[in-house]
């Protein structure tokens, strides 16, 4: 118990010393050891590595998991050394919504096989979804985790420690700066004089020692950087194959819904930029009429020698003639400024005359107003039967 008390005593000691150190620098009115410009700059490189791991791992957390709620769960889960359960996607979810209601409109219906082609789709979406996650996880995330909660522990110990030495050492010659100023007035000092300069030897020594295993540390954040860096080519990897692999995907039920078109929309016009010839561009669609609930946008027809305004991407509206007959009428949903002179500016709830060409963008149709006309956004737009 003895030797308890007076360790704790030492110890406070020590401590208000260094605080009384500290707030004196801090104050100007002590002199402060100052580290080499190498050894600063190690550390500045230091803080700068950790301050950007973080940030590179937070938001790459977000970039997999954009579910706050389902990341604070699993950081409960790497805690507790417990498995992360299963977590189903949004893809496959999704995939399954489509699955069941393609059952209850029917498997047999247009919806229905269509519904279950694009389900398939966004369930092999949602599972190359999962194995990016997992790959990332792998090769990316948990690199950057082991540097912040290993080696950069490490390097913050040692600095405090470093940091306490630097302190004492500083203490150190500040008591014997005292006691070399006493020695002048009077003799008796010179104990004191020797005691301090022996501290002072023991403090330095210290200080190096700790300086020196501080600066091999942060030395290594080197190895570190190339460390990030092949993983950080492994994560571009995982992540180019996971597009790769979606890109491929959609390609493919574009090529099913492609296939399948043109049993769905048998009985809807479709303009086409290139007609097979004058007559069959100009003949109208028969199937069309047996139709009238489907909404179909006229088509200006192509006419053969003629240039097509619209495929070279110049639109001149005043050179563009509505069709003679079958143009529609629609009424505008929000006001809309046109960006240039082919646009035509719109108000909201007024009536206009709108038509198609061939080859044009199907997000715009061309609209008149009176003697104005120019290129309208479709989503601005109530088609009117």
């Amino acid at each position: 118990m003895e030797f308890n008390v007076k360790k704790l005593a030492s110890d406070a000691g020590v401590f208000f010393s260094r605080a009384m150190q500290f707030t004196e620098e801090k104050l100007g009115q002590a002199e402060k050891t100052e580290l080499d410009a190498h050894f600063e700059n190690l550390l500045a490189r230091a803080d700068c590595t950790k301050n950007w791991t973080e940030k590179i791992l937070r938001q790459t957390e977000v970039l997999l998991q954009p579910n706050p709620s389902a990341r604070v769960e699993e950081f409960l889960y790497e805690k507790l050394d417990r498995k992360v359960p299963s977590r189903v996607t949004n893809g496959e979810l999704l995939a399954q919504y489509m699955t069941e209601a393609a059952n209850d409109f029917g498997p047999g219906t247009p919806y229905g096989k269509t519904l279950i082609k694009v389900g398939e789709t966004q369930r092999r979406l949602g599972a190359a979804e999962r194995e990016f996650i997992r790959s990332a996880s792998i090769s990316f995330l948990t690199p950057l985790r082991n540097f912040l909660e290993g080696d950069w522990r490490t390097i913050s110990k040692e600095r405090r420690i470093l940091q306490n030495r630097r302190l004492d050492l500083d203490a150190c010659k500040a008591r014997l700066k005292k006691a070399k100023a006493a020695e002048a007035k009077a003799a008796l000092w010179s104990d004191e004089v020797e005691k301090a300069e022996h501290e002072l030897r023991l403090t330095q020594t210290e200080f190096d020692r700790q300086a020196e295993v501080t600066r091999l540390l942060l030395e290594g954040i080197s190895s570190t950087h190339v460390n990030h860096l092949r993983c950080l080519h492994e994560f571009v990897e995982s992540q180019t194959n996971y597009y790769a692999q979606c890109y491929q995907f959609m390609l493919d039920l574009q090529k099913q819904l492609g296939s399948s078109k043109g049993e769905i929309f048998s009985g809807t016009f479709v303009g086409n930029a290139e007609s097979a010839s004058p007559a069959a561009a100009a003949s109208p669609p028969v199937a069309a009429a047996t139709l009238p609930a489907v909404p179909t946008i006229p088509v200006v027809p192509t006419i053969v020698g003629v240039p097509n305004t619209v495929a070279e991407g110049v639109l001149n509206p005043n050179e563009v003639k509505p069709p003679a007959s079958g143009t529609r009428r629609a009424r505008v949903l929000y006001d809309y400024e046109a960006a240039d002179s082919t646009e035509l500016a719109l108000l909201a709830d007024e009536m206009i005359t709108v038509y198609s060409l061939p080859g044009m963008d199907p997000d715009w149709l061309i609209g008149e107003r009176g003697n104005q006309k120019g290129k309208v956004p479709v989503t601005y737009l109530e088609l009117l039967s």
